[in-house]
């Protein structure tokens, strides 16, 4: 099988449209003339996404002050997401991939292996897009504690957050 690949750095990033925890669909595309921090997290209620999630839901204001969106995507059912969201208090969209479309699209539903057992997922990445659809940053291998501060420290360094 081929290495997935990620969407390169200065490339569009793909559309997708998918269902919200906030009902509805949600499309990149939405966001268009606004900077997104797009989060793929493997699954619901584990440990480490459930402190990935509620760091980003505890710095959304840092980030909104700076009018950047927060989008995470899981290949979880949309009633898992939802129940996630509501369950957590998260103040951000989390949608549902259960396809794994748009995760195979950004080249994160790789092979992976726990307790000597091989399976499909979600490796944990993040994607920086401008206003303009491209990719301007890839977090790979993303550790959940204190990532929401690596990603504001990122868009400050590179200027898209006031210092």
């Amino acid at each position: 099988m081929a290495a997935p690949r990620i969407p390169a750095v200065g490339t569009a990033a793909p559309n997708f449209t998918l269902a919200s925890n906030r009902g509805g669909q949600t499309s990149l595309s939405d966001y268009r003339g606004q900077i997104v921090v797009l989060y793929f997290y493997p699954k619901a209620f584990t440990p480490g996404c459930t402190t990935e999630a509620c760091a980003f839901r505890d710095a959304l204001a840092d980030y909104e002050k700076a009018h950047i969106a927060v989008l995470g995507i899981s290949p979880d059912p949309l009633d898992a997401v939802v129940k996630f969201g509501n369950t957590y208090h998260l103040n951000f969209p989390l949608l549902a991939d259960n396809d794994h479309e748009v995760s195979a699209a950004y080249g994160v539903w790789q092979p992976k292996s726990m307790y000597g057992k091989s399976f499909m997922g979600v490796a944990r990445t993040t994607f920086v897009i401008d206003k303009d659809g491209t990719i301007l940053h890839v977090f790979a291998k993303v550790k959940p504690l204190g990532h929401d501060q690596e990603v504001l420290g990122w868009l400050k360094a590179n200027g898209k957050v006031p210092s």
